[in-house]
């Protein structure tokens, strides 16, 4: 039988959106957020050639730099206000999770709620300030020591308006998707990579089109992708909504002079727990050696320029340091999000068990052991999502936006989009209830 948020959800209409004045205003603002991101992709930073710059990035377009570039919305390829995207907020947040969890500081940081979680924020956006100057400086560099002649005055000057440009297009991405998350619909940070990616999706589908027109692709491999693609979608989607359910049974109550009957519950563990996280952050980390390849300008030493060249995009050393990036995101990201010992004392806290299994550390040593087995999974399934769209992408040299990482992060932030509109719409639905009801007892 379906549960009364389910047949509400079924109900949904036109009509009741029209009514959600507060959803429909929240949609409004993200659209308008995203929107100025968008604009932000195309102004491009002072003291640019613009035909250098597209000379350069055209030679290099398949490589790592193209993977930044989709990430980024197109704003590397233009060298735009924007061109660092939201790179050096995740590498941040990578790097202050990793902390957390060996600083016994940050760890009861952590433990403080909401106040600590927004003085572990303060320490991510400092971080964040670092990080970008110095990706930022090492583009600007990089820029400098390009042999297309990107740069018209190449000097301090221009180095310092860079760095000062870019950083400060970071932090306001930063600030942009924070308001998003608290004034929008959805995850700012995720909604700003998927305006990214979206954006570039339909030039790339014009693009492959153009090469089977052209004869550099069969309509063989041009029809295997379309089918790739809706395949990967259809995973993505399953997998995404997958749950292991965990009988939670409790016990009769007394209250008073009232007795409650036992009831059973459900604890569900979603597969993939980590979401779009291990590919982003995966990504994330395997473009900070270019940022300190660019720091030579050419002239560092050969072994340097070697790595640069093993960790380019489709290489194997790339794909498998990436694959097993993923896996350890997976893990270490589902380990944060997610406490066993917390969930049992919870769980004990209530009179909640789990049938045959004893209350306490025998029923966390448990849902340990299950969600251990469910996040082999669900790491497997983002590995294949991942890896095998991009050995094909690597070999017919197709677009970034239909390998599995883009696919992955386009519905995986897609779904979650409209689950909290369906979470606006049912709380509105319950409101317009409570108010019919509040008026019908005062008419009686």
């Amino acid at each position: 039988m379906a549960s009364a948020a389910e047949q509400l959800a079924s109900n949904l209409n036109f009509s009741a959106f029209a009514k959600a004045d507060e959803l429909k205003r929240r949609i409004w603002f993200t659209l308008g957020a995203l929107l100025v991101y968008r604009l932000g992709t195309y102004i491009p930073l002072p003291g640019i050639n613009i035909a250098g710059l597209q000379q350069a990035f055209q030679q290099q377009s398949q490589g790592i730099l193209g993977m930044f570039n989709m990430f980024a919305g197109g704003a590397v390829g233009r060298m735009a206000i924007f061109a660092l995207g939201i790179m050096p907020y995740i590498s941040a947040s990578i790097i202050v999770q990793l902390m957390t969890t060996v600083i016994p500081q940050l760890e009861s940081l952590k433990k403080e709620g909401e106040q600590g979680r927004k003085v572990i924020n303060q320490y991510t956006r400092y971080l964040t300030v670092v990080l970008a100057v110095v990706q930022s400086y090492g583009i600007a560099v990089g820029l400098e020591g390009s042999s297309s002649g990107i740069v018209t005055n190449p000097g301090w000057f221009f180095i310092f308006t860079a760095v000062v440009t870019l950083t400060g297009g970071t932090m306001f991405l930063m600030w942009l998707g924070e308001q998003i998350t608290s004034r929008g619909i959805g995850n700012g940070i995720s909604l700003i990579i998927f305006a990214g990616i979206a954006a570039g999706i339909p030039r790339a589908l014009a693009g492959l089109l153009e090469l089977g027109r052209q004869g550099a692709l069969s309509t063989g491999i041009i029809f295997g992708v379309a089918v790739l693609v809706v395949v990967v979608i259809a995973l993505i989607v399953f997998m995404e909504r997958a749950q292991r359910r965990l009988l939670i049974q409790y016990p009769k109550r007394q209250m008073g002079n009232r007795q409650f009957q036992g009831e059973s519950s459900h604890l569900p563990l979603k597969l993939n727990s980590s979401g779009v996280i291990p590919p982003i952050f995966a990504s994330s980390l395997l473009l900070l050696p270019t940022t300190i390849a660019n720091f030579s300008a050419g002239r560092g030493p050969a072994w340097l320029g070697t790595v640069t060249a093993m960790l380019g995009h489709g290489q194997p050393l790339y794909m498998l340091l990436y694959g097993l990036l993923i896996i350890f995101f997976s893990f270490f990201y589902t380990a944060i999000v997610f406490n066993p010992k917390d969930t049992a004392d919870q769980l004990k806290k209530h009179g909640g068990f789990i049938p045959g299994i004893r209350p306490g550390e025998r029923t966390a040593a448990y849902i340990d052991y299950v969600l251990t087995r469910i996040t082999v999974i669900g790491a497997i399934y983002i590995l294949l999502v991942c890896l095998i769209p991009e050995f094909l992408i690597a070999q017919a040299r197709l677009p970034f936006y239909f390998g599995g990482t883009s696919l992955l992060i386009v519905v995986s932030v897609t779904m979650d989009t409209v689950a909290q509109i369906q979470g606006h719409l049912l709380a509105h639905q319950y409101e317009g209830l409570i108010k019919k009801s509040r008026l019908r007892g005062r008419k009686r």
